[in-house]
């Protein structure tokens, strides 16, 4: 016959010719609808088995790596009369590698918002090209660009999640929204809005200068040097910071780049300044 056969361990279910119909009874009657369970005679004992059992022996071949993959960064952002500034350093460490002397560890998010990144690279620049995508469909979706808030909002309602991994984020929210903001977010669901914030190993230098420096009334001019300055003495201090300074200007027409100098720049010009005796 022209029909075809459906086999089941040794019951057979052959269709009827010309049939277009399928009589659902008959593939109840062949496919068994019981759970496949693995036999487990004593599941009380294997449920009271301490975890540590299932532990491999302390004399078993282990595969050490060759060092802690420490690392260390120096980001910085603050508030002041002109808008919002954000700067960070170009290194990548992996413990006492430099892995990369040019990573930008601002990324752009959209027109009038940018965040600084701390933490493991692979995992900050995954979680950035996430937030990037969530804002465009969202902006997509509803013909209007989700707020900064709520964006800090959404971004730690994705990460909470992970809290207690070894997933390492801290992202910095700078931008422009009916006003400067600047927002915290890390890997831990941690959300906290201020005029100023350093994240990084360098960061305790970098608060040094900031408390010293920083008020609102700053020009724009003094503003850049702020920053810059304090990254420089981040770097001076700190091994896994160093290379050049990137930063950020973000105002209300968004945001601009302002030219990269080199931290070797940097200590030139600090040389150059008379000392007072």
């Amino acid at each position: 016959s022209g029909g075809r056969e459906a086999c089941t361990g040794s019951r057979t279910w052959i269709p009827e010719e010309g049939s277009t119909s399928v009589n659902i009874q008959n593939i109840y009657n062949i496919i068994p609808l019981h759970f496949f369970i693995p036999p487990l005679p004593h599941s009380s004992s294997f449920i009271n088995t301490p975890l540590s059992s299932f532990c491999p022996p302390k004399n078993s071949m282990t595969v050490q790596k060759p060092f802690r993959l420490a690392h260390g960064t120096t980001t910085l952002g603050f508030i002041f009369q002109g808008g919002v500034i954000a700067a960070a350093d170009t290194r990548a460490s992996a413990g006492g590698l430099v892995a990369c002397p040019a990573v930008h560890k601002i990324t752009p998010i959209h027109s009038h918002l940018v965040v600084t990144s701390s933490g493991s690279g692979a995992d900050c620049m995954l979680w950035e090209r996430i937030l990037i995508r969530e804002i465009r469909l969202y902006q997509l979706r509803h013909g209007h660009r989700l707020s900064i808030r709520a964006t800090a909002k959404l971004l730690s309602s994705m990460l909470h999640p992970f809290k207690g991994t070894e997933m390492c984020v801290a992202l910095t929210l700078c931008g422009w929204d009916n006003g400067p903001k600047l927002i915290y977010v890390c890997s831990d669901g941690a959300r906290l809005q201020g005029d100023v914030f350093s994240v990084g190993s360098g960061s305790p230098y970098a608060y040094g200068v900031l408390d010293r420096e920083l008020r609102w009334s700053l020009s724009k001019g003094e503003a850049i040097s702020l920053a810059r300055e304090a990254v420089f003495r981040a770097t001076h201090r700190d091994a896994y910071s160093g290379n050049n300074v990137d930063l950020f200007h973000i105002t209300a027409q968004g945001w601009i780049v302002t030219v990269v100098r080199t931290i070797k720049t940097n200590l030139h010009a600090h040389e150059k300044k008379p000392r007072n005796l």
